[in-house]
């Protein structure tokens, strides 16, 4: 049986975009958590019962190609390669902090992403140059040839690579869909080599789409996916559904994506806000082997002595 570890205290970065939550670790200049033991952090405090409660955790490291590195540790203890919420995340805690300026690229799992961003009367904003979406199985990756498309549990499933695979099923209404359901059917199945996160699509008026996006690596509905958005939408105006300009609307907030565009760019309309910020005195600490420990539950749901910055937007 699988030891239980608990979380003692540490002070920690936690930040916010389009209501997913995220926790973030600066190992710019010094690694902070044993590489050995990042999975392991993550599940312990991503949990939102005994941990901080998060979708997963970002760790902002030093590239030998782009100006930053970010990677991004979910759940279940896996690593994946990108996230678009996570890289807006992690470029505003970058540029908050002096380690680049308004653009910059990102090294992630799936290659270099360009970010610009900045303020504007207060408001943070960032426009990412998302990985160019990939169609074929091959690259999803998923068996077979061609193009995605599958029935699975009644639901006419396409599927695309938007740096993650991603599944998109369109529905007539998304808030009849039992995702607990048929989000882990979907995101299983054995035509997905590497599983998949999945997404059920609304078409709404105009070039408008509504989304609920079931997460691989934190296995549960996700108030927001960056990815998933740009996901639906390359799918829906790969079908013809919408045009060049394409307004997603999810749990955490509204997202703009662009095609048309080379690369194609996805543009979030909402604005990032840090939730927390980590106590100064933290200075060097490095958290230790022996700091990931078995033992009582800490009750604690938010970082110990973290000091807010901001409250949060309606919805966040």
């Amino acid at each position: 049986m699988k030891e239980r570890l608990t979380p003692r205290r540490s002070r920690l970065p936690n930040c916010t975009g389009t209501a997913t939550i995220f926790i973030l670790i600066d190992e710019h200049t010094r690694e902070v958590i044993p590489e050995d033991m990042k999975g392991t952090f993550a599940a312990l405090y991503c949990d939102r019962r005994f941990g901080i409660g998060a979708d997963g955790v970002l760790f902002l490291q030093p590239s030998d190609k782009a100006d930053i590195r970010m990677r991004l540790f979910q759940p279940d203890e896996s690593e994946a390669a990108m996230c678009g919420n996570g890289i807006r995340c992690l470029a505003k805690y970058a540029y908050d902090a002096g380690y680049v300026k308004e653009s910059c690229s990102v090294e992630t799992g799936a290659g270099i992403v360009p970010v610009t961003m900045g303020y504007a009367d207060d408001e943070f904003s960032a426009t990412i140059t998302m990985p160019t979406p990939a169609f074929e199985r091959s690259a999803i990756p998923a068996t077979g040839t061609g193009e995605y498309k599958q029935e699975i549990r009644g639901f006419a499933v396409y599927a695309v690579n938007t740096g993650v695979p991603h599944a998109v099923v369109f529905v007539k209404e998304i808030g009849a869909v039992d995702i607990a359901t048929a989000g882990p059917a979907i995101r299983n199945h054995p035509t997905f080599v590497e599983g998949a996160n999945v997404n059920f699509v609304e078409q709404g008026d105009g070039d408008t789409i509504r989304i609920r996006t079931f997460e691989r690596g934190v296995e549960d509905e996700t108030t927001s996916c960056g990815t998933g958005a740009t996901a639906s939408a390359a799918i829906a105006h790969h079908l013809g559904k919408v045009g060049d300009e394409v307004r997603i609307e999810t749990k955490g907030g509204p997202f703009i994506i662009r095609f048309g565009e080379s690369p194609w760019k996805a543009r979030p309309t909402r604005s990032l806000r840090a939730l927390y910020r980590s106590d100064p005195t933290l200075g060097d600490h490095k958290i230790k082997r022996d700091t990931l420990r078995p033992g009582p539950v800490l009750p604690e749901h938010r970082p110990p002595n973290a000091i807010p910055l901001f409250e949060p937007d309606d919805g966040l």
